[in-house]
């Protein structure tokens, strides 16, 4: 029996491509590559010149990052399928963390497709993400064919155009970046909460952003990206409470040997 994995990773790639699966010609060795794999602290190269949809001026990664968390969503800005619904669940999710756009994370899009100009993803932006607040801190950028190569490889983030159907395969995933740019998480843009998204994103900003009841969470939880919720953090647990126990115990038995000796 085909693997369930490998069949949703196909039908993900293929929602991608144009709407009609007959038509991509796309190999099974080609759509193999078509994958998120981030070495161990992946890097994303914060040197790399892109070109700023909104303001149509040459943008650096570590500006548009600008030494916050940042939810990276690499997109085909002429994608009428996957991209789309992507952009604007993702948007939604972040309006319901309660945290604020270009002061506490940042947005940024990276188009794919190097054809694509700045009018397509002001096009993609304004029809999709439809929250004012959140877009006009996004940063959707542009770029040309070997920027794009060399983020990409350098996140390990996989995917292959299909001439074809001048489409793109590429993962329906996001990345989650620290303030720095490592990889912190790989997310499912389609399967993100405010509430996860909120913690994940004060987990990457180590703390920087949030409330004191968000550090306080991360304490106890953790990011399992395999089920995509956070989880106990058991050896946490146990260590803390380790701890207290011997406290408590050396605690109680000063407070006994005092009242002995008073009496």
């Amino acid at each position: 029996m085909p693997d369930a994995r490998a069949l949703a990773r196909t039908a993900l790639v293929l929602a991608c491509l144009w709407p009609a699966p007959a038509a991509a010609r796309l190999t099974q060795a080609e759509l193999a590559r078509v994958v998120v794999a981030p070495e161990p602290d992946a890097q994303a190269p914060l040197d790399l010149a892109f070109t700023d949809a909104a303001e149509g001026r040459p943008l650096r990664l570590s500006e548009a990052i600008g030494g916050r968390p940042t939810l990276l969503l690499p997109v085909d800005y002429t994608c009428g399928n996957v991209c789309d619904p992507m952009l604007s669940m993702s948007g939604n999710a972040l309006a319901a963390t309660g945290l604020e756009a270009g002061r506490d994370y940042s947005l940024v899009l990276v188009g794919l497709d190097p054809r694509d100009d700045t009018a397509a993803a002001r096009r993609m932006l304004d029809q999709e993400l439809g929250l004012p607040a959140i877009a006009a801190r996004t940063r959707a950028l542009v770029g040309d064919e070997a920027a794009v190569r060399r983020l990409t490889g350098a996140l390990g983030y996989g995917f292959v155009p299909d001439p074809g159907t001048d489409s793109i395969a590429h993962p329906a995933a996001a990345l989650l970046l620290t303030p720095e740019g490592r990889v912190a998480r790989i997310l499912s843009p389609l399967a993100l909460n405010g509430r996860d998204l909120r913690l994940a994103l004060v987990e990457a900003g180590e703390g920087r952003a949030g409330h004191l009841g968000d550090r306080l969470a991360l304490l106890c939880y953790g990011f399992d990206a395999a089920r995509g919720i956070y989880t106990p953090l058991i050896h946490r647990i146990l260590g803390v409470a380790a701890a207290a126990t011997v406290i408590a115990l050396a605690l109680g038995i000063l407070l006994l040997s005092r009242r002995t000796r008073r009496a």
